[in-house]
């Protein structure tokens, strides 16, 4: 990619990204799991029909604005929505909800008692059309409830008009060193107890929603009725410092310039042209920097500024000169979504086209 391209740019090489989408959709299939994928990730109306191509049951979203940005893309037919988040409704956004299920099936969730007769205040008449998920907690410890808190949730949820269809948990703390399969039988176990505690209690469950892209494969078919990763689409730094992807299937980089450039006592050394604001500044503790290079995987990015990334190569590396192309793999793919208005789409090593970020933004 020459001189026409200007950088940092965000490209994605279709063919590994098809390759992806496939390879997560046969696993699960082969689980008897349902595949509903988190569009969060991606924000873009051409990877989602993609998905839903491959045979995802229906598509997972953060926010309402998200809801909004697929529900409402023209020429598709995104019906099945799932609001994988629990939501605290204003009058505002309770009507903008209503008016996504005029043109797709929504559920979105809940993980208290007091949340669930919000959300039926707020929907009014409306309650009846919308299903509500209970979020549990599996061991991440962020939202949801324990699992032996549902039964409150569901009792409360079915006064306030709503329906409720089953449960649902995200088992994030499968981001860590050897920790997708303790994560995934978390995960397993959560959802059988919230399911067993509902049944008691006489509400049918119709669903059992979870898996995180490190976890997603490991997903138990017998307890999971489907799973929503997101990150597989891509991979990122975080997938391949973790052993969940192999470099040679990351479809996302972010093309960037070496502006700068050192090979002295003090250090060797490059700066890129791609800093935090277009790679974000994610770095978890099981990393080793603010990213990685996908041609020069000894290198490493020590530190970013908004529009710098020093990147340190060991003495054995060969060191780029000034004015290369680098691909530059970012550590958490989903921020850079949401930092730019469009991508490249290349095949070959050529760019042939642009996706926009339809849902870029749409945080709330």
């Amino acid at each position: 990619m020459g001189d026409m391209v200007s950088t940092p740019m965000v490209i994605v090489d279709a063919d590994r990204l098809d390759r992806n989408i496939a390879t997560m959709a046969n696993a699960l299939r082969a689980k008897g799991i349902a595949l509903r994928p988190h569009v969060k990730t991606h924000k873009i109306v051409e990877i989602a029909r993609k998905q839903t191509a491959a045979g995802a049951c229906g598509l997972t979203v953060a926010t309402v604005g998200e809801a909004e940005a697929f529900a409402y893309a023209d020429g598709e037919d995104f019906d099945d929505l799932f609001i994988a988040y629990p939501l605290w409704l204003t009058r505002s956004s309770a009507a903008r909800l209503i008016d996504v299920a005029e043109r797709a099936r929504v559920s979105f969730g809940v993980d208290s008692v007091d949340g669930a007769r919000n959300a039926g205040a707020r929907l009014g008449e409306a309650a009846s059309r919308f299903e509500v998920v209970i979020e549990v907690d599996s061991g991440h410890h962020r939202s949801g409830v324990h699992p032996d808190g549902v039964a409150e949730i569901a009792a409360a949820a079915a006064e306030a008009g709503l329906r409720v269809s089953g449960v649902f948990t995200f088992p994030g703390h499968s981001y860590g060193t050897d920790q997708a399969e303790p994560a995934a039988r978390d995960e397993a176990k959560a959802l059988r107890r919230a399911t067993r505690l509902l049944a008691e209690s006489g509400v049918p469950v119709r669903i059992r929603s979870g898996g995180s892209t490190p976890s997603a494969a490991l997903s138990d078919g017998d307890v999971l009725t489907e799973a929503r990763p997101g990150v597989y689409v891509f991979g990122d730094a975080q997938q391949w410092e973790l052993g969940r992807t192999e470099p040679s299937d990351i479809a996302l980089t972010v093309l960037a310039t070496v502006i700068s450039r050192f090979d002295d006592p003090d250090g060797r050394r490059i700066v890129l042209d791609s800093g935090s604001k277009i790679l974000g500044a994610d770095r978890p503790g099981y990393v080793s920097g603010f990213g990685r290079l996908l041609d020069y995987p000894d290198a490493r990015i020590t530190a970013l500024s908004e529009h710098h990334a020093t990147v340190e190569f060991p003495d054995s590396a060969p060191l780029p000169v000034r004015g290369s192309r680098i691909r530059v793999v970012p550590n958490h793919v989903c921020t850079v979504l949401n930092l730019v208005d469009a991508v490249a789409v290349a095949k070959g090593g050529l760019v042939v086209g642009t996706w926009q970020v339809a849902a870029r933004g749409r945080n709330s």
